[in-house]
């Protein structure tokens, strides 16, 4: 096998045809996709999770975050360890451990013992997805490079919607530690034709140096700000010396992070790449955008658990519509990205996605099931506007050797604000319902006409005042829900302004870095591409 490898590298390597091309296609693709997933997966089982392991569904929230903290440290690293290890064996060596990893997720008996599996899970899963990109531009011909990435950008933005669906099917019927046991087959079936199909296109290895300051920078700001934002509540936030001590090292550990890598010779994360005006303002519209998405894709179906006694599997298949709806327009959306400006594209989806969430503002216990589901159901219209867009103005916004850095620091930047903005909505949320609790509590039922109609109905006065309090911390939650709605409304609108900072985006650049010599031509790979999710 070796030496096929070494003379496969003297002479180019032909793409893969036909049936062989679609089967190494749904692999890798199947790897991205359970990579990301496995990042919302837990969304819907958080109530369960806690419950079982004796923890706060605030502290449950930290299953999710320690994940996508340790996916986002990870990313960077990537193009050193395709370098050093080789592409292809980077890449099965990921799926393998991240199945590994899933085994120890499912047998946790603790919450400290499933962060820390989380994490490790969080390593083996983060290179999945720039490998994942580069290994269907490699397999696909480049006359169809579109189908390639379309195919890609679909299991990226389908996977954290599947994620409660899948999750809540498993709670319903089984429990929540086979949300990670079912990687194991999965991840098994995966390494076993990645390697029968893949390692044909393996690259030669380099003695890439690593940035050894900067990995230990990166660790120590991202760690200490995550840290921060989960235990802040507990500990008073910054009447706490500990919460205090943190928040120093994050942002000493930032500003030496920054110093360090825009002087480094060979730095983990690449920063020079945001001199590029439309990669950075594509790189914070997105991240804006998806940190926004993620916190309706946790809060939804928390609020459906805790508020309106739904069970995991059915607040699962109602966050799935917006999944449905998204698959549907994507097609669309391939073909409008090579004909308008995608700084449209961009600006209308964050838009439709602000208006749909201002839906939202006035919900109540009283909302039917298609009342809540139907702003799911148009939100999910929106999303392939803004995310596949956004990606493709950013890797076109770089110069073809600038693609893997640029591609890694888009993943990267999202995925960590998406972290950070899941644990502060947790808390917030958890504040402002208690907030409104107490308030409530000298506001209802102040004449006491209340108490004394449910005693008059033959309950007693503990069994009253416990059915007030009930009712008091239903509407709490509910306020506090439509409060943060109101946040992220204000969040995807801001986004939609931000993107208008970026130049005329260039045309649709192909694996090269070439741009397309015949935009008809380009409108029939697109075409074709779009055959798939129909």
């Amino acid at each position: 096998m070796l030496k096929s490898l070494k003379e496969s590298r003297d002479q180019p390597i032909a793409p893969l045809e036909g049936r062989t091309l679609w089967l190494a296609a749904v692999v890798i693709a199947g790897a991205n996709f359970m990579a990301v997933l496995d990042m919302t997966i837990a969304n819907v089982s958080v109530p369960n999770i806690a419950g079982a392991l004796g923890a706060t569904t605030s502290q449950g929230t930290w299953v999710i975050t320690s994940y996508a903290v340790a996916e986002a440290i990870i990313l960077p690293l990537t193009g050193w360890m395709a370098a050093r290890v080789g592409l292809v064996r980077t890449f099965l060596w990921a799926m393998s451990l991240f199945a590994v990893f899933s085994i120890f997720c499912g047998l946790s008996t603790s919450l400290e013992m499933l962060v820390v599996a989380r994490v490790l899970q969080g390593f083996a899963g983060g290179p999945l997805m720039p490998l994942s990109q580069t290994l269907l531009l490699r397999i696909f011909p480049k006359e169809k490079a579109a189908t390639a990435i379309t195919l890609w950008s679909m299991t990226t933005l389908l996977a954290p919607i599947s994620g409660p669906v899948v999750g809540g099917w498993i709670c319903e019927n089984w429990s929540w530690s086979w949300i990670f046991f079912i990687n194991l087959p999965l991840g098994c079936i995966s390494v076993y034709f990645a390697a029968k199909l893949l390692l044909r296109y393996e690259l030669p290895r380099k003695l890439v140096p690593i940035d050894a300051i900067g990995l230990v920078l990166l660790v120590v700001w991202v760690g200490a700000f995550q840290i921060m934002l989960d235990i802040g509540k507990e500990h008073d936030w910054f009447a706490s010396k500990q919460i205090v001590a943190l928040a120093v090292i994050a942002a000493i550990g930032f500003a030496a992070f920054l110093i360090w890598e825009l002087t480094a010779e060979h730095p983990i994360v690449d920063l020079r790449v945001f001199r590029h005006r439309g990669f950075t303002v594509a790189v914070v519209a997105m991240s804006i955008g998806y940190s926004s998405f993620m916190v309706l894709n946790v809060l939804t179906p928390l609020w459906l658990q805790l508020n309106m006694d739904y069970t995991a599997g059915q607040a699962g298949r109602t966050i799935g519509w917006t999944g449905v709806f998204s698959l549907c327009m994507a097609p669309l959306v391939g073909r409008l990205a090579i004909k308008l400006d995608r700084r449209k594209l961009v600006c209308g989806g964050l838009l439709w996605l602000s208006a749909v969430t201002a839906l939202r503002f006035s919900g109540s216990t009283d909302l039917t099931y298609w009342q809540i589901t139907f702003p799911l159901m148009v939100m999910g219209l929106g999303m392939p506007f803004f995310f596949i867009s956004a990606s493709g103005m950013a890797l076109a916004s770089v110069s073809a050797e600038e693609t893997a850095s640029a591609a890694g620091l888009l993943n990267f930047s999202r995925t960590l604000l998406a972290a950070f903005a899941v644990s502060s909505m947790a808390t917030v949320w958890d504040d402002h319902t208690t907030l409104n609790h107490a308030e409530f509590v000298g506001l209802v039922d102040a004449d006491g006409s209340l108490i004394n109609g449910l005693l008059q109905s033959g309950l007693s006065m503990d069994a009253s005042r416990a059915v007030l309090d009930s009712l008091i911390s239903t509407q709490s939650v509910m306020i506090a829900t439509n409060e943060i709605m109101m946040v992220v409304a204000g969040t995807f609108f801001i986004g939609a302004c931000v993107i208008w900072l970026a130049p005329r985006p260039r045309a649709w650049l192909g694996p090269s870095g070439g741009q397309a010599q015949a935009p008809k031509r380009l409108v029939g790979v697109t075409r074709r591409a779009a055959k798939i999710f129909r």
